[in-house]
C-alpha cells in the first residue's frame, strides 16, 4: 500500500508544469498609439507587435504613474509610488529600504538577467543581477539600437538561465525610440543600424498635441522609423525565444515606459504621456486576440502581479496590487482609476505634480505653478520644441501653447474621451464641478494612504503663497541632496 502512494506521488510530481518563465521586453518613450493595434494612424508601424498583441491580452487602459525612464521603471519593480521607492529623479539611492524585483525573484529561485537600461531599472548601481548582458557572447558590446544584438542577448540569457538549471526572469530594455533617433548619429556619421521600413515626413500623422509643420514632419518621420526599428528589436528578442524551445513556457510581458520624446508627451502626466501599450502573453492562460477594455492598471501594480504569476510572497509593503485574476479573464474591483506623480526631471529641476484620471477624465495638479517658474521639461532640445517658440512670436494659438508648455497652471481637468490631446482645461467649467471634486477627493485619499510629503500643500492648494513656500522648500533640499551626492562621489 505505502508503495502503491509512493508510486502515484512520483506520478503527481512528475506531470506537474515546470516553473514559468518571465521575458518583459520594454521599449523607450513609445506612445502607445505609435503602435498599430493601440490606433497607429500610420500603416506598418510594429508587425512584430501586433503579431504578440494578436496572440495574447492588451490592455486598452494601462499607464505608467510618470512620463520619464528612471523613476518610472523604479516604480514597476518596486511596487511603491515615487515617494516611497525614493527615487524621485534620475539619481541613485544607496538605501531604498525596499526589496527590488531582482531581489524577491532570486528569492523565489529564479535567474534575473538585463540587456540594457541597466541603472535606469534599480535604485543603485550596480545592482546584484545573475547576469547583465549588455555584452555578447563574443565579448562585444551589444549596440543599444542594434535588432539583431537583443536577439543574441534573450538568447544568451536563456542560456545562462539553463546552465543555472533555474527558470528565467529577462527584463529585456530596447533604447529605441528614445533619442537620438534613427539618421541622427551622435558626434556624426552614419547610422547603420537600419530600420527595416523607414517612413517619410509625406506620410506622417500629427498627434493632436502637435501642429502641422515640415520640421515637425520631418522629426515625426524619425521618430516612427525608429519606432519601427524598436519592432525590429522585439522580433528578433520573440525569434531568440521560440529557437531557444521555451515560448510554451514563457510568459511575454511588453510596455512602453512612457510617450514619445516630444513636447506634451514625455516628462509630463498628460494622457499621452503615460498611456502604455501593454500586452501579455501567457500560453494556456491569455486568449489570442483578447483586449482589456474595462480595468485601468498602473505600473505600480506591476510587480505584486509579477510575483503572483511566478507563485512568490509579496513584500510587507506594496503600494500597488495584483492584477493576475485580469489576466486569467476575470473582473476585479476598484480598477476605476490610476494615480500618476512627477517630481524632478534628469537635469534635477524639481517640479512636482499630482495626477488621477479615469477613462473619462484626468485631473493634475501642479503646484510648482506660480506664473513665472519655467517647467524643465526633457523636450526642449527637440526639433519640434524650437519650431514652436520661433513660430508663437507671430502666431497667437502656438504662444497659448507655449506659455502653458512652459508654465502651465496650478490645476488642470480634462474629458479624455473626447480631448485625449488634453488641449482644453475645464478646470474652470461649472458643469463639471461635481466631476473636480470627486477627483479631488480620490487624489487627497491616495496620497493619505501613501505618506505623500505634497498633501499638505495639496489641501492648500488655494494658497499661493504657502504653495511657493513649500515648493522653494523643496528646491532648497534637493538641490542639498544633489550637493552630498557629488561629495560622496
Amino acid at each position: 500500500m505505502n508503495k502503491l502512494i509512493l508510486f502515484f506521488s512520483l506520478i503527481g510530481l512528475s506531470a506537474q508544469a515546470a516553473p514559468v518563465n518571465i521575458l518583459m521586453i520594454t521599449v523607450d518613450d513609445m506612445s502607445a498609439d505609435s503602435i498599430g493595434v493601440f490606433g497607429s494612424k500610420l500603416s506598418g508601424t510594429t508587425p512584430n507587435i501586433d503579431r504578440l498583441a494578436s496572440q495574447g491580452m492588451r490592455f486598452s487602459h494601462a499607464h505608467m504613474t510618470v512620463g520619464n525612464c528612471m523613476p518610472g521603471r523604479n516604480v514597476l519593480f518596486s511596487g511603491l509610488i515615487s515617494h516611497n521607492n525614493k527615487v524621485e529623479g534620475f539619481y541613485q539611492v544607496k538605501d531604498p529600504e525596499w526589496p527590488h524585483m531582482v531581489d524577491l525573484m532570486k528569492k523565489a529561485g529564479y535567474f534575473t538577467g538585463i540587456r540594457g537600461k541597466v541603472s535606469h531599472s534599480t535604485p543603485y548601481q550596480p545592482y546584484a543581477w545573475d547576469a547583465v548582458l549588455d555584452t555578447l557572447p563574443d565579448g562585444s558590446k551589444g549596440h543599444f539600437k542594434n535588432a539583431a544584438s537583443f536577439g543574441i542577448s534573450t538568447l544568451d540569457g536563456i542560456r545562462k538561465a539553463k546552465d543555472a538549471n533555474k527558470p528565467f526572469c529577462l527584463i529585456v530594455n530596447i533604447s529605441d525610440p528614445h533619442k537620438p533617433f534613427w539618421s541622427q548619429v551622435k558626434g556624426g556619421g552614419k547610422d547603420t543600424n537600419i530600420p527595416s521600413r523607414i517612413f517619410n515626413s509625406d506620410e506622417m500623422p500629427i498627434p493632436g498635441f502637435l501642429f502641422d509643420d515640415p520640421k515637425v514632419r520631418e522629426e515625426l518621420a524619425l521618430y516612427y522609423s525608429s519606432v519601427r526599428r524598436a519592432d525590429d528589436c522585439v522580433g528578433k528578442i520573440l525569434e531568440a525565444l521560440d529557437n531557444s524551445g521555451e515560448a510554451k513556457n514563457t510568459v511575454v510581458i511588453f510596455l512602453s515606459d512612457h510617450g514619445m520624446p516630444l513636447p506634451f508627451a514625455k516628462t509630463q502626466l498628460y494622457h499621452h504621456s503615460t498611456h502604455s501599450p501593454w500586452i501579455i502573453r501567457w500560453p494556456g492562460v491569455t486568449r489570442s486576440e483578447s483586449v482589456d477594455d474595462v480595468h485601468m492598471v498602473s505600473a505600480v501594480d506591476m510587480l505584486p502581479t509579477l510575483l503572483d504569476i511566478v507563485g512568490a510572497k509579496h513584500p510587507n509593503r506594496l503600494d500597488g496590487r495584483s492584477f493576475l485574476s485580469v489576466i486569467r479573464g476575470n473582473q476585479q474591483s476598484g480598477r476605476d482609476h490610476v494615480f500618476k506623480e512627477y517630481n524632478e526631471n534628469a537635469g534635477a529641476s524639481r517640479d512636482p505634480m499630482r495626477a488621477v484620471q479615469t477613462k473619462q477624465y484626468l485631473y493634475l495638479f501642479n503646484p510648482w505653478s506660480n506664473g513665472q517658474r519655467v517647467f524643465a521639461t526633457a523636450t526642449t532640445g527637440t526639433v519640434t520644441y524650437r519650431r514652436m517658440a520661433a513660430l508663437a512670436k507671430s502666431n497667437s494659438h502656438l504662444a497659448k501653447r507655449l506659455a502653458m508648455y512652459k508654465y502651465r497652471v496650478p490645476e488642470e481637468l480634462y474629458d479624455i474621451s473626447a480631448d485625449p490631446d488634453c488641449l482644453n482645461n475645464i478646470i474652470d467649467s461649472s458643469e463639471h464641478k461635481t466631476v473636480l471634486n470627486q477627483l479631488q477627493d480620490r487624489l487627497k485619499g491616495w496620497m493619505k494612504k501613501t505618506g505623500d510629503p505634497m498633501l499638505t500643500v495639496f489641501e492648500q492648494r488655494n494658497d499661493a503663497e504657502f504653495r511657493e513656500s513649500v515648493i522653494q522648500q523643496q528646491e532648497q533640499e534637493s538641490m542639498a541632496r544633489r550637493a552630498k551626492r557629488k561629495k560622496k562621489k
